[in-house]
């Protein structure tokens, strides 16, 4: 134990010699939080997309049929996606088919394989988490649908009702 070095006696020594004065005020950093949210960045390799209800998307659910998603985030690499918890969830490393709806009769047909789900509790349902199956998509129009999601995402607004008709006036 000889390369360890004591920092409770350095400090200590430090105070005495009034190098270093004693601060209740010393901010304490939990390692381990900081670690884990440097490997959660560092786990990012893809910018992702928040989205929120802006694509209509749907899965195939045996028995079921056509059922209703909402696609959460989108990158380059994959997509998750939220499903009621009423309908289940689907598996680990499960090839999904997902439709996802530009008007109610055209959609852009897109497979996906779980890399992981939760349960969201205070939400109840799954999100599962995908990659895209690139051999079973057209990778040019992939690549051109994320880049249009995330060049509209950044520049949506929100309607709040602030514009009215009023007598033939726009306001």
């Amino acid at each position: 134990m000889k390369n360890v070095i004591d920092m409770m006696a350095r400090r200590r020594s430090q105070i005495r010699s009034g190098i270093q004065k004693i601060s209740d005020e010393a901010p304490v950093v939990d390692m381990v939080e900081r670690r884990n949210a440097i490997l959660l960045e560092e786990r990012r390799t893809a910018k992702r997309t928040i989205l929120s209800e802006f694509i209509g998307a749907f899965v195939v659910i045996p028995e079921l049929g056509l059922q209703k998603v909402t696609i959460y985030d989108i990158s380059d690499d994959g997509l998750s996606f939220d499903m009621a918890a009423e309908h289940g969830q689907f598996e680990a490393n499960q090839e999904i088919a997902l439709r996802v709806y530009l008007t109610q009769t055209t959609y852009f047909p897109i497979v996906v394989q779980t890399t992981h789900i939760r349960y969201i509790d205070d939400l109840n349902l799954y999100r599962h988490g995908s990659t895209f199956v690139k051999e079973l998509v057209q990778v040019d129009a992939l690549h051109h649908f994320v880049k249009f999601v995330e060049c509209v995402c950044s520049s949506l607004a929100h309607d709040d009702g602030d514009i009215q008709i009023n007598s033939g006036e726009v306001l």
